[in-house]
């Protein structure tokens, strides 16, 4: 939704910068994993739970900031393409939504310790080497389909770009976020590990 929301708002370039935030989110995830560190968050409920809390928070102000700007958009507003982008449509702000949106949620977390070690074999290579190579592979197949979802909405942008779907997009995107911030909280801060 990051991804799509980016560059149906920004272009390809802020979609293109989002996507590369993700990837970076989650070389910062197969490194904990690499390490041992996701394993540790796992065993200490609040850290876990802290992680979980800090992601709900920044999906919140995420889902507030397309909010606002779906509130902002105004009906008459036909340029939309020829203005420079929104404040929240900056290449730099997209990636780094990518990253804090990707390192702040659990469920990557959950995914590594959960996936990775059930096509670990012991006995074939070091196990940290396996880890990275495994999660090299996760990282390349999301940027494929995410690349994939950029070029797509890139070309579909023109046509998407009308003031009252670029209202929509943002109420909506606004809303999903939301929603996965009171999911986010209600799988892992307020029902118990």
């Amino acid at each position: 939704m990051l991804v799509l929301r980016a560059t149906l708002g920004g272009g390809q370039a802020c979609g293109f910068a989002t996507l590369l935030g993700v990837q970076i989110g989650l070389l910062g995830h197969l490194a904990a994993a690499v390490f041992g560190i996701s394993l540790l968050v796992l065993a200490a409920p609040l850290a876990l739970q802290g992680v979980a809390l800090a992601g709900a928070l920044y999906l919140c102000w995420l889902g507030y900031r397309n909010i606002r700007e779906g509130f902002r958009r105004d009906a008459d507003d036909g340029g939309a393409l020829n203005r420079a982008p929104a404040k929240p449509f900056r290449p730099g702000a997209c990636c780094r939504d990518g990253i804090l949106t990707n390192l702040l949620n659990p469920k990557v977390i959950l995914l590594f310790i959960a996936l990775m070690p059930g096509f670990v074999a012991p006995d074939r290579a070091p196990v940290p080497v396996q880890l990275a190579l495994l999660g090299t592979t996760i990282i390349i197949i999301n940027t494929l389909w995410q690349g994939a979802l950029v070029l797509a909405a890139g070309r579909a942008r023109r046509w998407l770009a009308r003031p009252s779907v670029q209202r929509g997009l943002a109420l909506s995107a606004g809303l999903v976020f939301l929603a996965f911030a009171g999911v986010m909280v209600a799988e892992f801060v307020a029902a118990p590990l």
